[in-house]
């Protein structure tokens, strides 16, 4: 059964489907189609397999994956929320992914059956505590093959303290408001404005990364530094 903050957060995504795409494109000024379209090619390096995007979301990265997969690739999309999988159904690609409800912290995968996993800007969701990220990443460590790999773009902290600072007041006066605006929950992006500020630096992400088992951890940032893609391997 999902916890309480589980939970909080299923209902905050159950109210955003239809609009999601678009207040993100708004907020970042087309920026994410990029970030997103960066980390899928960085991704689809990996041979053809069996692919999963976690949190999935509306299927956004799956559908950039969809599109660079060498032939033979499964690609799965998974995420707790159904309205936002609904959502993600309906997009062209849909046909060639398969969608699952799932929690990511108890994924319906055996051990060492997937060659890639991704993830876009989904990971401050999962972030309830880092002791619970740790385990959440350990458990895509435990569903990849030797071999495998994770790549994960997200949100993270600029280095440069004046950078930081406006970037972080951008996204105390814009996120919320425009958020709100565009898609009619309050709380959906007030909720988001909040964990922007207080997640990781590139760093301490890579930190939690190498915490949960992952090997050769690398990160390139994106605007600033206010972006990170990570990317990480199973080994053995």
């Amino acid at each position: 059964m999902p916890d309480n903050k589980t939970r909080s957060v299923q209902k905050i995504f159950a109210e955003v489907p239809a609009t999601y795409e678009l207040v993100n494109h708004v907020l970042t000024l087309g920026l994410d189609v990029l970030w997103r379209r960066r980390a899928a090619k960085l991704a689809a390096t990996t041979t053809a397999g069996t692919w999963a995007d976690m949190c999935t979301g509306t299927g956004e990265m799956a559908a950039y994956l969809s599109r660079l997969a060498p032939e033979g690739t499964t690609i799965y999309g998974v995420d707790f929320s159904e309205p936002m999988l609904a959502q993600a159904k309906k997009k062209p690609e849909a046909e060639h992914i398969k969608f699952i409800a799932s929690d990511i912290k108890d994924l319906p995968f055996d051990d060492a059956t997937l060659d890639l996993i991704t993830m876009s800007f989904a990971t401050r969701n999962i972030n309830l505590s880092r002791d619970i990220l740790v385990r959440s990443f350990a458990e895509y460590y435990r569903a990849l093959k030797p071999g495998g790999h994770f790549v994960n773009v997200e949100t993270s902290q600029p280095s440069l303290p004046l950078v930081r600072k406006c970037f972080h007041a951008y996204i105390k006066l814009f996120v919320r408001a425009i958020g709100s605006r565009v898609s009619g929950s309050r709380a959906a992006y007030a909720y988001l404005a909040s964990t922007i500020p207080r997640f990781y630096s590139a760093e301490e992400l890579a930190d939690i990364m190498q915490q949960a088992g992952f090997e050769k951890v690398t990160f390139r940032r994106c605007l600033f530094g206010s972006v990170a893609i990570h990317q990480a391997c199973k080994l053995r």
